[in-house]
């Protein structure tokens, strides 16, 4: 199946056609104005001429015997001579008094328009195969008798000059057009010079050296905000980059660990026969590790879409006391186990997916559950922000070192090694997804000895969402 999508052009192509159109158009309204100032004066200047040619021969009637000097000025031409202005004298009975010799051939008299009065302008053009006039015609006494008086002004040459000033006008249109073409290539190729040099710097970024960088300030201005995107895009590439392998190692290792307690427990097992109820305590060893695999896997995924914007939440307005009552009843007959104290307080209207919320909140208390040892404290403050709400869990465990704080929600980390076999590292960055998610923000206070603080802040409802 065929795409009837166009390939779109080249910036250097939009440039140099930009360019080209913008020239072209600005000569094209130059040359076309200095054509018609060029041609608009001789034309004037022609019709004053003819006027003037007119007004003397028109003095030159009114004098005695003016009919034959003008016919002697006329007969007496010399042989060869260009003939610029032909002159013709007719009476009131149409027969021709005198002319210029030939003008009958070239010129008849119905050429001429019809004078009214004394009026001889505008004047009247008249072609031939050849040549070009311009006539006028008016009224004249000659000798008390009532004439008319004819007169053409030759204006071949005239327009042969326009013929050719207008072709050289369009040849000089054609030169300036290529001219700018050429122009426009050179400096469009000039001024993306140092796309092309940005380019080849892109592409000596491989993801071996993602610490590269590319510094903005020798580019032109232009680039400069491009260079500085592209820095950032780099610096969280790399970020992501660290964190996928960072990632990758501690999965490998996470899973590694329970496969390989399965398989060492399994081949221990079939060395030699063993009575049922020791392939059963092999079973049920192997089922918790199974059920921690799961755990982790559930962990992962959960993640995973909460970083995709793939988790839909539903939200609802609960209370959070008697939320956090339901949580802390599952986790009581630990506590007491470990002779600890939960303690609540507060109450708050909350926006929030119930589930999750649940889900976030008891990671916390299992963590506290946790690290507090016997006969400790856990604390469940709860505050109503006015725009929101704050869930504080506190203990009076064993804390974390301030080295660790800025790390404790990310994936797989453990402030203490020594404890890797109490869980897997992914609770608290599920809680910071969790709280995410909504929108809110999560936040941890701890000092070693002395316990540790975690408070959840979730935001109202948004003002879009209805009652």
């Amino acid at each position: 199946m065929f795409s009837n999508r166009t390939e779109p052009r080249s910036i250097a192509t939009q440039l140099v056609l930009l360019f080209t159109l913008c020239a072209a158009l600005l000569l094209s309204c130059s040359l076309g104005i200095f054509y018609w100032i060029v041609v608009r004066h001789a034309f004037e200047e022609d019709n004053a001429m003819l006027a003037d040619k007119l007004a003397a021969i028109r003095t030159d009637l009114k004098q005695p015997d003016g009919v034959s000097a003008i016919d002697r000025e006329l007969k007496n031409r010399r042989t060869g001579e260009p003939v610029v202005y032909w002159v013709r004298v007719i009476d009131s009975t149409g027969n021709v008094v005198t002319e210029s010799p030939g003008m009958s051939d070239l010129l008849p008299t119905s050429a001429f328009a019809r004078p009214e009065g004394s009026t001889s302008l505008p004047p009247k053009n008249y072609s031939t195969d050849s040549r070009l006039f311009s006539l006028v015609a008016t009224s004249e006494t000659v000798d008390g008798r009532p004439c008319t008086l004819q007169v053409a002004q030759d204006r071949s040459a005239d327009e042969r000059f326009r013929k050719q000033f207008r072709a050289l006008l369009a040849l000089v249109l054609a030169l300036g057009l290529m001219a700018s073409a050429l122009i426009a290539v050179t400096v469009t190729r000039r001024g993306l010079r140092p796309l092309a040099k940005m380019r080849q710097t892109f592409e000596r970024v491989q993801p071996a050296h993602l610490n590269e960088r590319i510094d903005p300030e020798p580019w032109p201005l232009e680039l400069r905000p491009l260079a500085a995107s592209f820095d950032d895009m780099l610096g969280r590439l790399e970020d992501s980059f660290t964190r996928l392998s960072q990632f990758s190692a501690d999965l490998a290792h996470e899973l590694r660990t329970p496969i390989g307690n399965m398989l060492g427990e399994a081949q221990v097992a079939l060395t030699r026969d063993r009575s049922s109820e020791e392939y059963r305590a092999v079973v049920e060893s192997t089922a918790a590790e199974c059920e921690r695999l799961s755990g982790v896997i559930d962990n992962l995924l959960f993640l995973a879409r909460a970083e995709s914007a793939e988790q839909q939440l539903a939200r609802a307005s609960f209370n959070t006391r008697a939320a956090v009552e339901k949580i802390v009843n599952y986790y009581q007959a630990l506590a007491e186990d470990q002779h600890i104290e939960i303690a609540r307080s507060g109450d708050a209207e909350i926006f929030a997916d119930p589930i999750l919320f649940n889900r976030a909140v008891g990671n916390l208390i299992d963590n506290a559950l946790r690290f507090t040892s016997d006969h400790g404290k856990v604390r469940i403050a709860i505050r109503d922000l006015g725009n929101g709400a704050e869930i504080s869990i506190s203990d009076n465990g064993s804390g974390i070192a301030a080295e660790h704080l800025p790390r404790v929600f990310d994936r797989f980390y453990r402030a203490d090694p020594a404890r890797s076999s109490t869980g897997t590292g992914l609770g608290l960055a599920l809680v910071k997804s969790i709280v995410a998610l909504h929108g809110g923000s999560v936040s941890i206070q701890s000092k070693v000895g002395r316990g540790t603080t975690v408070t959840l802040t979730f935001p109202d409802r948004p003002a879009t969402e209805g009652g």
